[in-house]
């Protein structure tokens, strides 16, 4: 599928997606909302996908919304802001729910919606330079569509200091409040997510998707709310096709079938 806005290339099993507005810093007006909703219906449904890198084109990962955008929406009434905001999110769930690991390259900045896209990725890697923001309140706006997203990632209690005050902040801090997960100089960004995809490629991609829900649905349960559960979850990877191989390679010291190079 052809896009406007964003620029996806198949290589092997790794969809590599790009923000491709770099004129206006890769920000998101409602063209480019559709896009990634139907770009990851698309991956979803796409069984030679393992894993999925999202990067931005020229110098910012993602700088939020678009200004002719916001523009509009202050003209729109209440009823089509809700719609409008309803469609953002539904992009920003569809990311968060893909099946495969989703892996952030994060550079320059990523402000607003682009912390949130940030925060859909299960593994975000930065650059040390990079500048982060929940910036909405600085509008007199809140980060409303992106906070169900953003508090399962960071929490409570860092979500209270930066939705409130909309200060940016260092990629150091994002690495410490859980945003991201590694900080790399920009010299080294291409090769720590590499490493990831690595990790990814040597293990089983249904256990990894089994993975992937299995934190959905327990994150916020008690280990007694959540033990018939999890018990159920592990027995049936257990008995599994994938699972049975992954023990048998074990075993005989071998990699599994599954494992790419």
């Amino acid at each position: 599928m052809a896009y406007r806005h964003l620029a996806s290339q198949r290589d092997g099993f790794i969809e590599r997606l790009t923000l491709s507005r770099p004129e206006v810093r890769n920000a998101f007006n409602e063209e480019m909302i559709a896009e990634l909703r139907a770009w990851a219906s698309g991956i979803a449904a796409d069984p030679d996908v393992r894993v999925v890198v999202i990067s931005g084109a020229g110098p910012v990962f993602c700088a939020g919304a678009d200004l002719a955008w916001m523009a509009k929406t202050a003209g729109y009434t209440e009823v089509e802001n809700v719609e409008d905001a309803r469609r953002a999110s539904e992009m920003f769930a569809a990311v968060d729910s893909l099946p495969v690991p989703v892996i952030g390259r994060i550079h320059g900045a990523a402000l607003g919606g682009g912390a949130g896209l940030t925060a859909v990725c299960d593994i975000a890697v930065a650059e040390t330079d990079t500048t982060f923001g929940f910036t909405e309140v600085k509008l007199g706006l809140i980060p409303a569509v992106i906070s169900p997203f953003v508090l399962a990632k960071i929490g409570r209690s860092a979500a209270r200091e930066l939705f409130l005050t909309g200060r940016r902040f260092s990629a150091a801090h994002a690495l410490d409040i859980g945003l991201v997960h590694d900080v790399v100089p920009r010299e080294d960004l291409d090769a720590a997510v590499d490493r990831l995809v690595g990790d990814v490629a040597a293990a089983g991609p249904h256990a990894i998707s089994a993975a992937k829900r299995l934190i959905a649905d327990i994150w916020d349960r008690s280990a007694d709310e959540a033990r018939e559960h999890t018990a159920a979850a592990l027995a049936q990877r257990r008995v599994s096709a994938e699972g049975q191989e992954g023990l048998r390679a074990f075993l005989e010291k071998r990699r599994p079938r599954w494992s790419l190079p």
